[in-house]
C-alpha cells in the first residue's frame, strides 16, 4: 500500500497490513508455547522500543553504536569509492544516525536513492522527513515492515547498482539457521556485483560485553520490559509488567549474550486478541533477544558459501567491531 507523499522526492510502501503479512501472532504463540519460552525480538520494536533504543545507543556501557560510528567515519570514503553510484537500502535503518554518513559520501554524485527499512512506522516516518530536509538531492522510499517482507518485496532498481547496509550488529541477532535463511535472502535480493555492507560485533571480554546490556541507568531493562507492553497493546493483553524483570548474561556456549524476563511469581497471562493463555513459574524466563559475538574467519566463511565474497574488512584499533564490505558474485547459473 502506497501512502501519496506531496514532497514528490518521498514515496511510503507499508508491507505490515494483514494482506501482505498475515501477521496474526502466530510467532509469539509459538514462542510462549515452547521451552524454554522466547518471543521474536522484532516485538521490542514498536515505536516506544525505538526510541529506548537510540537512547541505549548513547549510553557509556554501549559501546557498539560509536565503535561502528568511528569505523564508517575512518573509512566511509573508502567504502563509496570502492562501490562507485549506487543506491542504498538499509535494513533496520531507525534514525539512520550511521548512515548519514554513507549519505554524505555517496552525495557528491548526481543521483541519491535511499530505501530505509524499519518495523517502527513513527522513527521511519521521523527520520525521513529530516533526511528530506538534510539533503536536497535525496529520493528516498521507506518501506515499513520486517526484514524478510522488505527483502522479498523491493522496489524495481533506480539506479545501476545497489548496496544492502546492515549496520549494529543486527545480524547477531539471527541464529545460525536464522542467518543461513536471512543472507540467502540477501544473495536472492542483490545482483552479481552488487553489495552488501555489514557491521558485527567481535568476541571480546566477557564483562565488557554483559556491562552494555546492563546499564546503570536501566535504559536496557525499559527497553526488554516494552515488549511486553508492546504485545499488551497489539494483542489485547495483560501482562504485569512489574511481575517480570530484565536479565541479561553471555552464554560462552553459544558466544552470545541473551536478554530473558524473568518472571517474579506464578502467574498466567492471557493475549485476548489471539484467544491464548500462558503461565509462568516464578523464576522462569523468556529470552527476547540474542546477540551473537562474531570470529571473523568463521563469519567470512558463511558470507562467502552465501557468495557473498567480502572486499574489504575494517576494525577499530582494539578489534572490538567489524565493517565488511561483500559483493554478491556470480553462481555457476549466472556466470557467463
Amino acid at each position: 500500500m502506497r501512502i501519496p507523499q506531496q514532497d514528490t522526492r518521498l514515496r511510503w510502501i507499508d508491507l505490515t497490513s494483514s494482506e501482505t503479512t498475515g501477521d496474526d501472532g502466530a510467532d509469539a504463540i509459538q514462542g510462549l508455547s515452547q521451552t524454554p519460552k522466547t518471543l521474536p525480538c522484532r516485538y521490542l520494536y514498536d515505536d516506544r522500543g525505538s526510541e529506548l533504543f537510540e537512547q541505549i545507543c548513547d549510553l557509556p556501557e554501549y559501546y557498539p553504536t560509536r565503535t561502528e560510528q568511528g569505523i564508517l567515519t575512518a573509512y566511509v570514503q573508502e567504502v563509496a569509492q570502492l562501490t562507485g553510484t549506487c543506491e542504498l537500502v538499509e535494513l533496520g535503518s531507525g534514525s539512520s544516525r550511521k548512515t548519514r554518513l554513507l549519505i554524505e559520501a555517496y552525495s557528491q554524485g548526481h543521483q541519491l536513492q535511499y530505501y530505509p527499512i524499519d518495523v517502527s512506522t513513527g522513527i521511519l516516518k521521523t527520520t525521513a522527513q529530516a533526511l528530506l530536509h538534510q539533503y536536497p538531492k535525496l529520493k528516498l522510499c521507506g518501506l515499513a515492515g520486517t526484514y524478510e517482507q522488505a527483502l522479498a518485496q523491493l522496489p524495481p532498481r533506480q539506479l545501476d547498482n545497489r548496496m544492502l547496509i546492515f549496520l549494529g550488529s543486527t545480524l547477531g541477532n539471527l541464529d545460525r539457521q536464522a542467518c543461513d535463511r536471512f543472507l540467502a535472502q540477501v544473495k536472492q535480493a542483490l545482483k552479481p556485483g552488487e553489495f552488501f555492507l555489514v557491521g558485527v560485533d567481535l568476541q571480546k571480554p566477557i564483562e565488557i560485553i554483559e556491562a552494555a546490556y546492563n546499564d546503570t541507568q536501566g535504559v536496557t531493562a525499559a527497553f526488554n520490559l516494552n515488549i511486553l507492553r508492546h504485545l499488551n497493546h497489539r494483542f489485547q493483553g495483560n501482562f504485569q509488567l512489574d511481575q517480570f524483570a530484565h536479565q541479561a548474561f553471555y552464554n560462552p556456549v553459544d558466544c552470545q549474550i541473551e536478554m530473558h524476563l524473568r518472571s517474579l511469581q506464578d502467574q498466567t497471562v492471557v493475549l485476548q486478541t489471539l484467544d491464548y493463555q500462558v503461565s509462568f513459574q516464578a523464576g522462569e524466563t523468556i529470552r527476547t533477544e540474542i546477540s551473537r559475538k562474531f570470529h571473523l574467519p568463521d563469519l567470512i566463511a558463511v558470507l562467502e558459501n552465501h557468495t557473498l565474497k567480502p572486499l574489504q574488512v575494517w576494525t577499530d584499533p582494539q578489534a572490538w567491531f567489524a565493517l565488511l564490505l561483500c559483493q554478491r558474485q556470480c553462481t555457476d547459473s549466472e556466470c557467463p
